[in-house]
């Protein structure tokens, strides 16, 4: 007899008192211990999700002008050299207890989550570096995500560049700083054996702001996604590189508009010979901050595929359209001071493709113990192909 709906819950909430803590935690991580101050100063109302001013530290290089670190590198009496006294490291992990209410009756216990280390910081006055390691991921080492070194003020220009790998979508909104589980779909869409989406890539990118309120940046990237390098130490399939342009415009002082263009080639293998594709990805965004109490952030984009290879056997179909994207609220009543918060996300994608239709509704509620420790709770109901609803509660933790 399948466990009834009320059992379920019961299971659930009684599993989640179980998975807090058993003590309040107290370290803090890496950039807020080397400058020994709160979360606070860049996250709202907690991490990971970046206020402004986090923001500007990251554009900065992970540097902060209004504070003064304490001394971090060892003197060598080398000015060439630079030796951190402590290796600047952080650690999150996250951990859930999920009920699935698709028929199956399925309480999962997914603790750990995630599993990641992070570590950054600059190296001189202009070249910084970042990067974390998912150690665990939905219950496998996932391996480097986001790495690179950045240079500050190429050449005076006021230019920014930064080379290695990075989320092609982090102009727009960045996967890594939501609070739900549930992502932004339309970023990882791609028809068929395509492998170009607006998830992790290897490339260049390089972003310069202005006095106006205008913030361009510009992408040069694989295609390819991640991957390994073959017997060659090559890590593109193919010899194309894709290209996205962004232009961000703040408008008075709650709301930023912005517009971005990418376009490309991949080269696909069908089984009896290759053929080139060519995708064209554009569309706007919007973000609403009222004073970090309720931030609106809206995204819709539209995709082109000019060839899309499905399966053996099958014709190659031709300019596939796919469009879509999402709408995220986020409610923190007293701002960067709460000690709670209410998150909802609507997702939606439909293509030329059933199989890419998308949509789902999330409900996300967070009640913060510790600046770096707080409690989650997540509702998603996904209404495309076979409709279902999915329960999780658990923790989110850095330090």
């Amino acid at each position: 007899m399948k466990t009834s709906f009320i059992t379920r819950a019961a299971i659930l909430t009684v599993t989640i008192i179980m998975l807090l803590p058993y003590k309040q935690m107290s370290a803090i991580p890496a950039f807020a211990r080397k400058y020994q101050i709160s979360c606070q100063v860049c996250h709202t109302p907690v991490m990971p999700r970046l206020k402004a001013f986090g923001d500007d530290f990251a554009g900065d290089g992970f540097r902060m002008t209004e504070y003064e670190s304490p001394r971090h590198f060892i003197q060598t009496g080398d000015d060439r050299l630079s030796l951190f006294r402590e290796l600047p490291l952080a650690f999150r992990i996250d951990g859930h207890v999920t009920a699935n209410f698709n028929g199956e009756g399925s309480v999962d216990f997914a603790a750990p989550f995630m599993l990641k280390i992070l570590s950054g910081g600059e190296l001189s006055d202009r070249l910084s570096y970042y990067f974390y390691f998912m150690l665990d991921e939905r219950g496998r080492v996932a391996g480097l995500e986001d790495a690179f070194i950045m240079y500050k003020d190429l050449f005076r220009t006021g230019i920014n560049i930064y080379l290695g790998q990075f989320a092609v979508s982090d102009p727009m909104f960045k996967g890594e700083m939501r609070y739900t589980i549930e992502n932004y779909h339309i970023y990882a869409t791609a028809p068929g054996q395509s492998s170009v989406n607006l998830k992790y890539d290897k490339g260049i990118l390089l972003d310069k702001g202005f006095k106006t309120g205008t913030t361009v940046v510009f992408e040069v990237i694989s295609g390819t996604g991640l991957g390994s390098a073959d017997h060659w130490y090559v890590f593109d399939k193919d010899k194309y590189k894709n290209m996205l342009l962004k232009v961000t415009q703040d408008i008075g002082e709650y709301a930023s508009l912005g517009f971005f263009g990418y376009t490309g080639k991949e080269l696909l293998w069908t089984g009896t010979g290759d053929i080139v594709s060519s995708v064209k990805m554009y569309g706007p965004d919007l973000v609403l901050d009222f004073n970090e109490k309720l931030i609106i952030g809206l995204q819709y984009l539209w995709r082109t595929d000019s060839d899309v290879y499905l399966n053996p056997g099958q014709p190659v179909r031709k300019n596939v359209l796919t469009h879509g994207g999402f709408a995220e609220v986020i409610y923190s009543p007293k701002g960067d001071m709460s000690t709670w918060y209410l998150n909802g996300l609507l997702n939606w994608v439909e293509s030329d493709l059933d199989m890419l239709d998308y949509r789902s509704a999330t409900l996300h509620a967070g009640y913060i113990i510790r600046r770096n420790v707080r409690l989650v709770t997540e509702y998603t109901r996904v209404f495309s192909g076979n409709p279902y609803g999915k329960l999780s509660g658990g923790f989110v933790s850095a330090f």
